[in-house]
């Protein structure tokens, strides 16, 4: 089920996947997503889980790091875990564990720059540098901003390195 998820929300994306998809390309009762993951949200946790590994990533200041979630969520889209950021959920335990990945992967790593680097106030700093990257994640795929949703990754990387710089004080 891991590998088609993996295939099938590379292909598509989240919103876009249907647990039926899923269950037919893994070959299995769609029905068996909900027994062994709790649902199609959790299961994208751990298709991230399997694709990332448990290792903590670098912070949102370093290039690279920065550079491969634009171009990964150019792909797919913003998965449940940047959409727990903003979204109600009627489902909270589906709603904790995207919020819980979200700040364990993204806000965590930064947090622990800023604190290594005896920044004022790091967890607001961490925290206001994923929301603003969230944001503009979200709005990408909304289509609310025609320029936004149009620009290259490769465009939008030095644009958001100055972004995200401003969270740290000079």
């Amino acid at each position: 089920m891991i590998r088609a998820a993996v295939e099938l929300f590379a292909e598509r994306g989240f919103a876009r996947t249907t647990t039926r998809e899923i269950g037919e390309r893994a070959g299995v009762d769609a029905s068996l997503i909900a027994r062994y993951f709790g649902g199609k949200t959790q299961l994208y946790l751990a298709t991230l889980q399997v694709e990332l590994g448990d290792e903590v990533p670098a912070d949102l200041l370093e290039e690279e790091r920065l550079r491969s979630l634009l171009v990964r969520l150019a792909r797919r889209g913003p998965g449940p875990s940047f959409q727990a950021a903003v979204l109600p959920e009627d489902n909270t335990e589906v709603q904790q564990a995207g919020r819980a990945y979200l700040h364990e992967r993204m806000v965590r790593p930064l947090h622990d720059r800023f604190v290594a680097e005896q920044v004022d106030r790091p967890g607001l700093r961490a925290e206001l540098a994923v929301a603003a990257f969230t944001g503009i994640v979200l709005a990408r795929s909304s289509g609310a901003f025609e320029d936004l949703a149009a620009a290259d990754p490769e465009e939008l990387l030095p644009l958001l390195r100055s972004l995200l710089a401003a969270t740290r004080p000079a």
